[in-house]
């Protein structure tokens, strides 16, 4: 199994006051996937919007940036990212965002809610 993260949608699935500190919960985001990925031996890539900045996901995270910014910029890249695959089947992209769930499906591969996934990160 390999998991593609919508990381925005992943950190906005809980109310934590994200918002005040968006490079804080995309550090936290990533050590969290970090430790999901060294705990299960699967492959993540995680895409996050907004600026690029220095953050590390070793070699257990794959971090991207949006190549662009504004709205959509993010899903745009892991639909491509999950139709360019050589086997989409193996995905399990992680989002809540119905339409961004809707073309990944359509193009092989699982979807995990984006609230589903952060409890299972939590727990």
């Amino acid at each position: 199994m390999r998991w593609v993260i919508d990381g925005m949608n992943v950190i906005g699935s809980r109310p934590s006051g994200w918002w005040r500190d968006r490079p804080g919960a995309m550090r936290e985001l990533v050590d969290d996937l970090k430790a999901f990925a060294e705990d299960t031996g699967e492959r993540v890539t995680v895409v996050l919007d907004g600026k690029p900045f220095e953050l590390e996901g070793g070699d257990a995270v794959d971090v991207r940036f949006a190549s662009r910014l504004g709205r959509g910029a993010a899903d745009d890249d892991i639909a491509a990212l999950v139709e360019s695959d050589d086997d989409p089947a193996d995905l399990s992209v992680v989002t809540s965002d119905g339409d961004l769930a809707g073309r990944v499906r359509e193009a092989g591969a699982t979807v995990v809610g984006a609230g589903s996934f952060r409890r299972r990160l939590d727990g």
